[in-house]
């Protein structure tokens, strides 16, 4: 049985119409897997469903063995899921530091341990940790937000297109980063534009067309595999 998994999961927004038909996804404990696919695939929308964000009408959602299918976000949350949505995941007003006391906000015990933790992970932060975040680049705002949501101490970071708009440098230093969580024992599952790269540090990847399932295996095969390599991956 998987750490996190949401298994055959049929939804969408609202009274919308399904984008998610029959869609697993699954992470292994400390693992990192990597959604990929075309635009409007349903990538974002298959997390977002892991998360409690949408109305799934079949499947479940378990974590650690736990079916959490019915609990909301906030819920999800507590029970150990960290979530860092694509945009507006910083507050751009406040500074580094209370960036990351915010994300510490449910939590009662001391968390200087952590946030040393987030500071050895991500030197950048420590340096401008007075800075109001909104000064900083866009690779420095993504540090933020994940080691925001590392404060929470959680079992599973979820990563909504970490590397969009950042340099290809930024990129490669944030998918370090990713992997450095992913081997303190932290399990990730990631939405990922830049599929490629993305799947060069995969233990699994899941490949969606129109919110179905339609290549999952490890990142290297996925690599290898022609058919994938000529429609997803350019060549």
């Amino acid at each position: 049985m998987a750490f996190l998994i949401g298994e055959k999961m049929t939804g969408g927004y609202g009274a919308g119409p399904d984008i998610l038909h029959e869609c697993t996804i699954a992470v292994e404990k400390g693992e990192i897997a990597v959604i990929v696919g075309p635009n409007g695939a349903g990538k974002s929308t298959a997390m977002k469903a892991v998360f409690g964000m949408l109305n799934i009408h079949t499947g479940a959602v378990r974590l650690d063995g736990e079916d959490i299918t019915k609990l909301s976000p906030q819920a999800r949350v507590a029970k150990g899921m960290g979530f860092v949505p694509q945009t507006q995941n910083i507050f751009t007003s406040m500074t580094v530091e209370e960036n990351l006391e915010m994300g510490a906000f449910l939590r009662r015990d001391d968390i200087a341990d952590t946030m040393t933790q987030v500071y050895d992970l991500f030197p950048i932060l420590k340096e401008k940790r007075l800075q109001p975040a909104g000064e900083l680049s866009g690779g420095q705002r993504q540090q933020v937000a994940v080691g925001r949501a590392l404060m929470t101490q959680p079992k599973v970071l979820m990563l909504d297109e970490p590397t969009a708009g950042v340099s290809p440098i930024v990129m490669d230093e944030l998918f370090d980063r990713i992997i450095e969580v992913a081997r303190a024992g932290i399990t990730i599952l990631m939405v990922e534009q830049n599929a490629r790269q993305a799947l060069e540090i995969a233990d699994k990847g899941y490949v969606l067309v129109q919110g179905r399932n339609r290549f999952s295996d490890t990142g290297a095969a996925l690599m290898a595999d022609p058919e994938v390599r000529k429609s997803f991956l350019g060549g």
